[in-house]
């Protein structure tokens, strides 16, 4: 698994990066405004995965953890919900449209570049009336969110972004005072590249209750899960 990353992220994402002379995250993008249909954020989910299980990996939560995302977010049924770790976008557009009318979901991307290629795959998707797009440093945005953004609780939240910011960010919404009792969290790759301080928090706090979801890497076959993790109160 390590060795096929280094392969994708390093070497073969740098020599494309030169001779096109843009990132890979504006080649998802390209493909998908040539590919899906605008305003159908399903098409475009299903354009991300062609691309990135076809021609160049990339670290979305993919086709088959997003089955698992699916499955959480519409049991949370989330008025508001919190995604960390945006990228391009793929998760956002994958659980706004699950969300029902009136709900909303804040995500949280600390690459400027990542957040406006986000930004247009939002649009592109149809579902901006959705999704609120927040630049910056999660342990930053966090602390804002109830003063800033209007937000209350959260009902749902998903972790994929610095995997050692997993655990400080956990005990932060609780410090915040930001989940209720039956607010969900989903962390991703908790096993590849692992999440293990997170894992020991969540599984060892008398404040949650946890499922393990086995997996695989987004668009390979190295064992990955990820971790629902219920606060309790």
């Amino acid at each position: 698994g390590t060795a096929a990353l280094i392969w994708n992220e390093i070497i073969r994402e740098k020599v494309t990066n030169f001779i096109m002379n843009q990132s890979k995250e504006q080649r998802i993008l390209n493909f998908v405004l040539q590919n899906a249909v605008r305003g159908d954020p399903c098409s475009v989910v299903d354009a991300i995965d062609k691309y990135c299980s076809q021609k160049e990996w990339a670290m979305n939560v993919g086709n088959e953890k997003g089955l698992i995302l699916d499955k959480t977010v519409e049991e949370a049924n989330p008025s508001v919900a919190l995604e960390l770790g945006t990228y391009c976008g793929y998760s956002a557009v994958r659980i706004s449209r699950l969300l029902k009318a009136g709900a909303r979901l804040l995500t949280v991307e600390f690459n400027p570049e990542f957040a406006a290629i986000a930004k247009q795959m939002i649009e592109f998707a149809g579902v901006q009336d959705k999704v609120k797009l927040l630049e910056g440093p999660s342990e930053e945005i966090i602390p804002q969110l109830k003063k800033k953004y209007e937000v209350d609780t959260l009902d749902f939240v998903f972790l994929d972004h610095w995997k050692d910011r997993y655990t400080p960010d956990t005990i932060l919404l609780q410090e915040c005072n930001l989940l209720r009792k039956g607010s969900v969290l989903l962390a991703d790759n908790i096993i590849f590249p692992g999440a293990p301080d997170f894992l020991n928090y969540v599984r060892k706090s008398p404040h949650f209750q946890c499922t393990n979801y086995p997996s695989h890497l987004e668009y390979m076959q190295v064992e990955d899960a990820m971790e629902k993790a219920v606060f309790l109160g």
